[in-house]
């Protein structure tokens, strides 16, 4: 069985999220939309585009999404079969959430690493 496939999201906090924000788009020139981030199209080694996008985005300092971790960032990662994987992290001891959630963007769920760290895993909807 794959395990991770590859990165669908990098999320991190920010002390003034609309300012910095405003200096991604300005300096570094990503296209930040109104819901505070951006999604990158996955193009092949040709420039073609490919299916899957990988989303970028800035929350407020005060933002609970990464909880229980203190950390203030959090990665998505891509995964094949999202139920198997959860059930072999369960069975090799990693400290599994309970909640798996099934919405439009497909399967999340999420694990803990031995830093305390909550690692985002998912599997996009069909074709994606």
């Amino acid at each position: 069985m794959k395990r991770v496939t590859g990165i669908g999201g990098i999320f991190f906090k920010a002390k003034d999220a609309p300012a910095l924000r405003a200096w991604y788009k300005q300096h570094l020139g990503i296209d930040v939309q109104a819901w505070g981030g951006a999604a990158f199209s996955w193009a092949d080694a040709e420039g073609k585009p490919v299916a899957g996008t990988t989303a970028w985005h800035i929350n407020s300092a005060q933002s609970e999404q990464f909880a229980p971790s203190a950390a203030p960032f959090m990665v998505n990662y891509r995964v094949e079969d999202l139920r198997a994987l959860v059930k072999v992290l369960r069975e090799e001891g990693c400290n599994v959430l309970d909640k798996i959630d099934d919405s439009e963007y497909g399967l999340f769920a999420w694990v803990i690493d031995p830093e305390g760290n909550k690692v985002e895993l998912w599997q996009p909807p069909a074709g994606q």
